[in-house]
């Protein structure tokens, strides 16, 4: 459904509503519009929208379900601010799910299914060359994308609605440690994989995966950092 049309004035009911500006929320803290930390105020929210404030705590519990947005006791709702454990674990995650999708992927590969995919990996380069803040966030959503259309070529409604939180939560990770400048997710890397899929070679294809993960965590500085003394940090 589409926000512009999510008004008072409409029947829409209050569960539509909510859902709609979950996911207009969502798409924001995942293409990284919505820096980790930023608060996200019932109040403010409410008034952009132009629904009520129940509403609003709805469609922010469903984030919080996701783990994209955290609540604080008398602070309110902000969009989650992952510590360098739970970046870990988010990955950790991934190397347990991807190759189990992989698997059943390759059986499920149709020619049709293949075509689409090198479409969107066609996508992807062009948007790595273009410049510019709309061409950087649609680079990191196809690089993300490739990932939930292998899950749902795996035919498992599960394992999809699971990927599309592990790729949310991984959005979130990569806007707070990623040191490089690219998305993190490479075009080579899902080439190649895409590759092995359509060869029918299960055993190179995990391989491909879990390196390609391992990739995308090696450009993360999850070092632990301590802060220093107020004097210090400002050279007093």
């Amino acid at each position: 459904m589409n926000i512009a049309n999510i008004s008072p004035d409409t029947d829409t009911s209050q569960e539509d509503r909510a859902q709609a500006i979950r996911d207009t929320l969502r798409d924001a803290i995942v293409d990284r519009r919505l820096a980790p930390g930023t608060k996200l105020s019932e109040a403010e929210v409410g008034t952009l929208f132009e629904v009520s404030r129940t509403v609003v705590r709805a469609s922010l519990q469903m984030l919080a379900f996701e783990g994209l947005v955290k609540t604080e006791r008398n602070r309110g709702a902000f969009v989650s601010n992952p510590t360098p454990d739970e970046a870990r674990q988010v990955f950790s995650s991934r190397r347990l799910i991807e190759p189990g999708i992989v698997h059943a992927a390759i059986e499920r590969l149709t020619p049709e299914a293949i075509a689409e995919m090198r479409a969107h990996l066609t996508e992807e380069t062009r948007y790595q060359h273009e410049r510019g803040p709309s061409a950087r966030r649609s680079e990191i959503k196809a690089s993300g994308d490739f990932h939930l259309m292998l899950a749902a070529v795996a035919g498992n409604a599960i394992l999809e609605k699971f990927m599309a939180e592990l790729v949310a939560r991984s959005s979130l990770v990569i806007a707070l440690y990623g040191r490089s400048g690219i998305s993190s997710c490479g075009h080579g890397d899902h080439a190649a994989i895409l590759d092995a899929l359509e060869a029918g070679d299960a055993d190179k294809a995990k391989h491909l995966m879990l390196h390609h993960i391992d990739h995308i965590e090696a450009d993360l500085d999850l070092r632990n950092k301590e802060g220093l003394a107020l004097k210090d940090a400002l050279s007093l």
